[in-house]
């Protein structure tokens, strides 16, 4: 019985192998944990886990579009399947929750970074699903760099977020 059940889980994927699926997944929670770590040590509203739930959702949009596109729907020009609407979608989910961290308190903007930083491991998640996990692992030391050295320089300025 298990291994009909592991056998029906694993040619269910017909584009992309669930190895290669679990690897997609991993990394996205990894690099968009890289970047949740900084703002859970920075104390940010968002952090640590609503980073890499973000990164592992737009992940598995990919490969569920991945597996959706690999389906008939149809023949030929009557194919209606559009990869560049998962992105629209992912976008706008992450931009919602990220406008909803992001409020004014005394006539300051507060939490902005969190909420773009929230963003950024949406496209994050995006990446390892469509397989990209040089340009997500490029990306997110990149962002933690540029949050480290930034966060750096105000410290010396005297200025804040």
């Amino acid at each position: 019985m298990f291994e009909s059940l592991l056998a029906d889980l694993t040619n269910s994927f017909s584009k992309v192998p669930v190895t290669v699926a679990a690897a997609r997944l991993l990394m996205a929670a990894f690099l968009a944990g890289v970047v949740g770590f900084e703002r859970e040590r920075r104390d940010k509203p968002a952090g640590l886990r609503t980073h890499i739930m973000v990164a592992i959702a737009a992940c598995l949009f990919i490969i569920i579009g991945q597996e959706l596109g690999s389906l008939e729907f149809g023949k030929g020009d009557q194919m209606r399947f559009d990869p560049l609407r998962l992105i629209e979608a992912v976008t706008a989910g992450v931009a919602f929750l990220a406008a909803g961290i992001i409020f004014t308190s005394n006539g300051e903007v507060r939490n902005i970074t969190t909420g773009a930083s929230m963003w950024l491991a949406g496209a994050i998640g995006l990446a390892c699903g469509a397989g990209q996990i040089l340009l997500a692992c490029l990306t997110a030391g990149i962002v933690v760099s540029v949050l480290t050295i930034l966060r750096w320089i105000e410290r010396k300025l005297g200025t804040h977020e």
